[in-house]
């Protein structure tokens, strides 16, 4: 199991590191590249750090639009960009390494039950505040047939599968929010399960049991 809390005890004369920074190290050793999010500011009437007036995601999203080109797992990078914005949130690419289901949290402790009373392969699971859980699965990459994929991301369309209402398939061109990213109103990405070495489970196999699980909780 990686250790992706982003805590650690501080030793004698020794600077801790910002929380996001210990967490990108870590997905960088799976080999998960990653990119600075936005963060919710100290004081003002804003509830995210970047300049648009009514962000529509506020502190869940890149700092900046080159993330998709500039996103690495190079230590030496990822520690120049957390001194430079040490708040700065976690933001992981989805569509390289793994794909995304991310559905309402009623739903994905539904589905995270009936995978553990059926025995089914599940990966990595975080848990964004009390509102949503996010399944880490195997990327489908770029799929032949262009209607097996779509993408979920800021300002994106359409924001869920339409056959499925409530679910949100982040794949290639979009990204999550990352443990132990804090969003605005006290609401913290967090593991329910940690990323482990190993290979992540095969999205179609989970799609029905989330996609049941939605549909139960309507």
């Amino acid at each position: 199991m990686l250790a992706v809390s982003g805590s650690r005890r501080q030793k004698a004369g020794e600077r801790l590191s910002p929380a996001g920074l210990d967490a990108a190290l870590a997905y960088a050793a799976l080999g998960w590249p990653c990119f600075p999010g936005t963060h919710s500011p100290v004081g003002g009437d804003r509830a995210c750090s970047c300049d648009r007036i009514g962000c529509p995601d506020p502190g869940a999203h890149p700092v900046s639009a080159a993330w998709a080109i500039q996103a690495t797992t190079d230590p030496e990078i990822l520690t120049g960009w957390w001194a430079k914005r040490p708040e700065a949130n976690v933001i992981l690419p989805t569509g390289r390494v793994f794909d995304v289901f991310d559905i309402p949290a009623s739903a994905g402790n539904m589905a995270l039950d009936r995978i553990a009373r059926d025995g089914l392969p599940v990966g990595p699971v975080a848990a964004v505040g009390a509102d949503r859980h996010l399944f880490f699965v195997a990327t489908r990459g770029a799929p032949a047939d262009e209607d097996e994929w779509w993408s979920c991301h800021l300002d994106c369309s359409p924001e869920n599968v339409t056959e499925t209402p409530g679910m949100r398939w982040h794949c290639r061109e979009s990204y999550v929010a990352a443990p132990p990213s804090v969003l605005p109103y006290g609401r913290a990405v967090t593991w329910l399960r940690p990323p482990e070495t190993g290979p992540l489970p095969d999205p179609l196999r989970l799609l029905e049991v989330l996609a049941d699980s939605c549909e139960a909780a309507e």
